[in-house]
Parts: C-alpha cells; sequence; structure tokens
C-alpha cells in the first residue's frame, strides 16, 4: 500500500517559498506517528526544506541530478525507482514536493492528508482530489488551541476500485 500524506491549506495550498507555510503541533505528530518506521519518498527540494534525513525513518530523495548525493539517504532518479526500493515496506509513504504529488496520485491506493481551512499565499498545490476516484474514509476535525491555529481535519481518503 502506498501512502501519500500531505498537509493542505484551501485551493489546495501546500507551501510557498520551498516551506511550509503554517505550523500545526498536531499535524507534525500525526505525521511522525503514522510514517515512523517506514520508507518515506519526497524529492529533493522537500529533502533540502527538511534538511536532514527524519528520525527511525528510511528517506528516500527522488532526484533528476546523477551526481547527487546524500548521506544516510537512498537517492533515486525517478518515482517508479522508488517504489521499487521500498518493496519490502508494505506501508512507505509520499511526502512531497507538489511535482512528485502529482505523479504518484495515479499510482497511490491512500490519501492521509491534513486540511488546513485557511487561506494562505502559495505557490506550489497540491492535485485535486477527485471523488470519482478517491472514497473518504475517516474525516476528524479539530477547533483551534494554543498549540494549533488553525481549524483542520484529518482526512483519509482510498482509491476505489
Amino acid at each position: 500500500m502506498i501512502t501519500i500524506i500531505a498537509a493542505i491549506a484551501n485551493k489546495n495550498a501546500l507551501g510557498k517559498d520551498n516551506q511550509l507555510i503554517w505550523h500545526l503541533s498536531a499535524d507534525l505528530k500525526r505525521f511522525k506517528k503514522l510514517t515512523t518506521g517506514h520508507h518515506i519518498i519526497m524529492g529533493r527540494n522537500t529533502f533540502e526544506s527538511i534538511g536532514k534525513p527524519l528520525p527511525n525513518r528510511t528517506s528516500i530523495i527522488i532526484t533528476r541530478n546523477k551526481n547527487y548525493k546524500q548521506e544516510d539517504c537512498i537517492v533515486v532518479h525517478s518515482l517508479e525507482e522508488a517504489i521499487k526500493a521500498v518493496k519490502n515496506d508494505s506501508n512507505p509513504f509520499i511526502i512531497g514536493g507538489a511535482q512528485i504529488y502529482k505523479e504518484a496520485i495515479k499510482i497511490a491506493d491512500k490519501l492521509d492528508i491534513t486540511m488546513v481551512y485557511h487561506d494562505f499565499e502559495a505557490d506550489v498545490f497540491f492535485p485535486e482530489i477527485d471523488s470519482e476516484i478517491w472514497e473518504e474514509t475517516s474525516n476528524v476535525s479539530f477547533q483551534p488551541d494554543e498549540k494549533n491555529k488553525y481549524n483542520y481535519s484529518f482526512v483519509s481518503f482510498k482509491r476505489r476500485n
């Protein structure tokens, strides 16, 4: 099972200037809980915005640069290569960025999305979640609190058969 995990604001906003635009403590905790012990597949820009391999996960970086190397990570040159590299993981996660999401949404089995109900200025966007292809399987909503400034929901989708 290949899962895409993302936090998306209104109008499918993902980020700006290679950074997340918001900070939700609950989203970061959920991301850590779900991805720990698994392979995480990302584009080079996403890896560089994180800055280091995340603990207790195997980082797979997709880049067109054949000379790119990153210590303690697996570097590949296509999504197809990344999928081959995770064949022993029963649930690898695709963690971004926008270009990788656009490719991966065609092959993923599941989407774990944090919907952030706020308008942000963004320069990268998540692909449309087509209800003809994706069935919502759970949706848990939360109000803002001292650690989470915006209304948000954890929403899961599975690919329709």
